[in-house]
């Protein structure tokens, strides 16, 4: 028996809440530039941002929970112009990232939700303002969160060889299916 669709997102508010519940319970979390799951330094993210509008075009559509396609082979040099498109009835995120990084990333995503910055369907605020003085933002390059039939791009240089994931960190959509292998190769 599959779910209605009130039922779904009654889901990932629940999931969204415990998650959010947990990173609360763990202390306060900042996401500036350098903070957990925003690591933009050229090493760690195999190359650096592109002038927007730059490479080949990769279109992505983001569903409630999934990408529309299933890897991306990338040649070192090259660079992507990635589409972003939600057709969904979620907020999503498309974060090209490290593992490790979607890792730290995760609990930030929470807090985002805890303090209203984002909902299971919208953008509140891009930045905020902790109780401890830290501010807490989503403003990376390497990052977009998408609004339901809304659009985004990112361009991206690939510098070297490696891999990467493309990932949507909001609480439960990476764990449902939400991640894209990305692998650069060397020329």
């Amino acid at each position: 028996m599959g779910l209605s669709q009130e039922n779904c997102h009654m889901s990932f508010r629940l999931a969204a809440i415990v998650t959010a519940s947990l990173v609360a319970l763990a202390g306060p979390a900042t996401a500036g530039p350098g903070a957990p799951g925003h690591k933009d330094s050229a090493s760690a993210l195999l190359g650096s941002p592109a002038a927007k509008g730059q490479g080949r075009l990769v279109k992505v559509e983001m569903t409630d929970n999934a990408y529309s396609i299933a890897k991306v082979d990338v040649k070192a040099g090259e660079t992507i112009r990635f589409q972003i498109v939600n057709k969904g009835t979620l907020l999503h995120e498309f974060n090209l990232n490290t593992a490790e990084e979607h890792a730290q990333h995760k609990p930030m995503m929470a807090m985002m939700m805890e303090h209203g910055m984002i909902t299971v369907d919208s953008i509140k605020n891009l930045k905020m303002k902790m109780p401890d003085g830290t501010v807490m933002a989503h403003t990376e390059p390497n990052s977009v969160l998408v609004e339901p039939g809304k659009s985004a791009e990112i361009s991206w240089k690939f510098t070297r060889a490696g891999t990467l994931d493309i990932a949507c960190n909001i609480p439960g959509h990476s764990e449902s299916g939400m991640v894209i292998p990305l692998t650069v190769v060397a020329r």
